[in-house]
């Protein structure tokens, strides 16, 4: 098989994150604790409303500070919201190699606060050709269709993509639509994969 395109999913496979990191920092401005602050955010329904572009930024923040009785400015929260994310899993040299012999695209569910704040930080990104990101498209994987805006964007067959992503339920979601896909575990093994394929960055 001949690979036309390289898809990559964002947090844990590109980037580690961590909720934990969040909940503990709101801790300190709201008055419930860290396992309370979870379970009222995911009663709200707002978070998948967000990541898929149905509620805009300044509302989502303003209902979120409203439910969790916080004390933040809209900077303040964004900053919070954002603090999750930690150090790259990929390493940028083999993402600029692969940028230089493939169509190079990120395919991830997320939302415009946490992707503005990856964009301003980390600058990895700069060697993707194309970003699939769910707040855009107004669908999340494992719906198809992102990954059939993923292959539009790829601009060649679903069976000439490779696509990485660390939940196994949306890597067969992709597989079902004929990409072929592998769960991310770690960057070695994801490079022993690739190789497998033929698929090259150096």
């Amino acid at each position: 098989m001949s690979y036309r395109a390289i898809i990559f999913d964002l947090g844990k496979v590109l980037i580690h994150f961590d909720f934990q990191l969040g909940y503990r920092a709101l801790e300190g401005c709201c008055p419930h604790p860290a396992p309370e602050i979870r379970r009222l955010l995911a009663a709200t329904g707002l978070v998948p409303r967000f990541e898929t572009g149905l509620i805009e930024p300044q509302d989502f923040v303003s209902r979120i500070s409203e439910a969790l009785a916080l004390r933040l400015s809209y900077d303040e929260f964004c900053d919070i919201w954002s603090c999750i994310f930690r150090h790259p899993l990929i390493p940028e040299s083999m993402l600029e190699g692969l940028a230089a012999r493939y169509r190079l695209l990120l395919l991830s569910n997320t939302n415009r606060i946490h992707f503005e704040s990856i964009r301003r930080n980390y600058p990895l990104l700069r060697h993707f050709h194309g970003l699939i990101l769910s707040y855009e498209a107004k669908a999340m994987k494992p719906q198809p269709e992102i990954y059939e805006a993923a292959v539009a964007l790829a601009g060649c067959r679903p069976e000439e993509c490779f696509y990485t992503d660390d939940i196994g339920e949306f890597v067969e979601a992709a597989r079902r639509l004929g990409i072929d896909a592998v769960q991310f575990e770690s960057c070695e093994q994801l490079q022993r994969e690739m190789t497998a394929r033929g698929i090259g960055w150096d």
